[in-house]
């Protein structure tokens, strides 16, 4: 099959959004399995703009405007959370299709229009990040997007257009729209990808689409100046630095050698390598040295997600089956370029097929979910009720604590290996420990602890990773804080109190933000104490 029913490639993919949509939508609710402390950062930067505030003006994350902006488009409509992520996911799955539509079958020929479209749909309305895991779960949603996004640009940029269907000026828009959404979702996709674009566009001697691509973009972020004004771009950058020099979370998951040569990543690394060979040997020597390119990217932006799943491997087995040769090319060695070429595009996809298979059917396991064993993420709001996690993870307070410190029988280990410090305040060292489960009902408990003792309305700083806690009572938001915390003290002059919890979910930080604390001179007295937490009032 090499001629592709233009009409029919489109229709086929809006059926696919329809299905993933309606799988999705069908229970009434979002079922989460894990990952509660990333649907709080998501919680909470999505209020916030919900509200009127902007990311990077109003609070500091190095994630764009357009990873939340779609979620709380709804959430301002009136839509409980659960909806909206929901609704948000299917709302930039249809802004997909006709993008989708036009890279497919501007490079692609036969059945490959169809699998590539499908895969960008697929990726915007997934409900899990990827790999094997077999929950759902909305954690680092905007990873999904902008591998979606990468993925328009970069066969555009790879393969040479079909001459049927040339086109500069649309590829260009196509290409200009993915790079922007990069940019304004998770800039390390932008960064990684721009320049091996640019290559690719220029080998294929596309300069229009390079140059109608420059101008959308330009476009989208003349557009972006007006909405949130021209010091939007110098604090996105500031915080953007902020993160690059964080000493605690500069990379989420394993280190970059790993990511390119450890046992799970080797096989995607050499036939990635071994795709470059080929393709020069097969007479493709642009598509050849764009890969080459690209193939640094591919690794960096792998390192830089949670999970480091290299979901690049989906499009190099597309792109490779595109590209190979005619049956009768034959390389240096007398081998079959278009059987070579294409059993390194099958190897890519087989090793990538259990996160693309987990990521297609993760709607119809959502389907599945019992809700009798699942509870509000925020029990006391009824409108966010929709937003539903496993009791278990929920309510199974569970912490982690060294034996050596808690147990006689085990104390004559304690000096044998160093443990990281743990800090101290006021002269009093912290509990080596930290909380693995039960957030929301640890949340939830502060919070109401902290009403009845008469601390409703004021701001409070928490000595830990995130300070969510006016997402579960009566609470004001600290001015220029952070969601998530990467170091220093964001929102430290509009915080009325400190909170210091005895168990934190993150022992480091909370031990940082009390070093940053004591640099700054900023003397803290002690006001409540429970079982959970001590409260400071911040003094002269």
């Amino acid at each position: 099959m090499n001629k592709t029913n233009a009409g029919g490639v489109f229709v086929f993919l809006v059926l696919v959004l329809a299905v993933e949509a309606g799988l999705s939508l069908a229970r009434g609710a979002l079922f989460v399995g894990k990952h509660e402390g990333d649907m709080l950062h998501l919680l909470e930067i999505t209020f916030r703009m919900a509200e009127g505030e902007w990311p990077h003006l109003d609070f500091a994350t190095p994630i764009g405007v357009l990873a939340f902006a779609p979620i709380a488009l709804f959430v301002k409509m009136g839509s409980g959370i659960g909806h909206a992520i929901l609704y948000a996911q299917v709302l930039v799955g249809a802004a997909l299709v006709p993008l989708a539509w036009r890279a497919g079958i501007s490079r692609l020929t036969g059945w490959w229009p169809y699998v590539f479209g499908a895969v960008v749909i697929v990726l915007a309305t997934a409900l899990v990040h990827g790999e094997a895991e077999q929950s759902v779960s909305m954690s680092m949603h905007y990873n999904r997007w902008a591998w979606a996004a990468a993925f328009l640009a970069l066969l555009i940029a790879v393969l040479p257009p079909v001459e049927s269907r040339r086109n500069q000026v649309a590829d260009g828009i196509v290409v200009g729209l993915a790079l922007a959404f990069m940019a304004l979702c998770k800039i390390t996709f932008f960064a990684a990808f721009v320049i091996p674009v640019v290559l690719g566009l220029l080998a294929h001697h596309q300069r229009k689409t390079l140059w109608v691509g420059l101008l959308t973009g330009l476009a989208v972020a003349l557009l972006v100046t007006v909405l949130a004004g021209p010091g939007f771009w110098l604090a996105y950058m500031r915080d953007l630095l902020w993160v690059a020099g964080s000493p605690v979370r500069a990379a989420p998951g394993a280190g970059f050698g790993s990511v390119v040569s450890a046992p799970a990543y080797l096989g995607g690394s050499l036939v990635a390598l071994i795709g470059v060979v080929l393709l020069r040997q097969a007479g493709k020597a642009a598509e050849g040295m764009v890969l080459l390119f690209l193939v640094p990217g591919f690794f960096y932006v792998t390192y830089q997600n949670f999970g480091n799943d290299p979901q690049w491997l989906l499009l190099l087995g597309i792109i490779l089956f595109a590209a190979r040769p005619s049956k009768d090319v034959k390389g240096s060695h007398g081998w079959d370029m278009h059987n070579a070429v294409g059993l390194a595009g099958a190897a890519a996809f087989a090793m990538t097929l259990p996160s693309a298979f987990n990521l297609t059917y993760s709607p119809l396991r959502h389907i599945g979910q019992d809700e009798s064993l699942f509870a509000p993420m925020l029990p006391r709001s009824q409108l966010h009720s929709d937003l539903k996690t496993a009791k278990i993870r929920s309510y199974r307070a569970n912490m982690r604590m060294p034996m050596d410190e808690v147990s006689e029988g085990m104390a004559h280990y304690a000096e044998m290996v160093e443990r990281d410090p743990v800090g101290e305040v006021n002269g009093e060292e912290m509990q080596a420990c930290e909380i693995l489960l039960g957030l929301p009902a640890w949340l939830d408990s502060i919070a109401q602890e902290l009403e009845s003792a008469g601390y409703s309305g004021t701001r409070i700083l928490w000595a830990d990773l995130f300070s969510s806690i006016w997402l579960y009572g009566d609470f004001k938001r600290l001015e220029n804080g952070a969601p998530w915390y990467y170091g220093g003290l964001p929102g430290i002059d509009s915080a009325d109190y400190v909170l210091v919890p005895h168990c934190p979910v993150v022992p480091k930080m909370r031990r940082l933000v009390l070093e940053a604390m004591e640099t700054r001179g900023i003397k803290l007295n002690e006001v409540h104490r429970t079982p959970l937490f001590i409260l400071f009032e911040k003094g002269e």
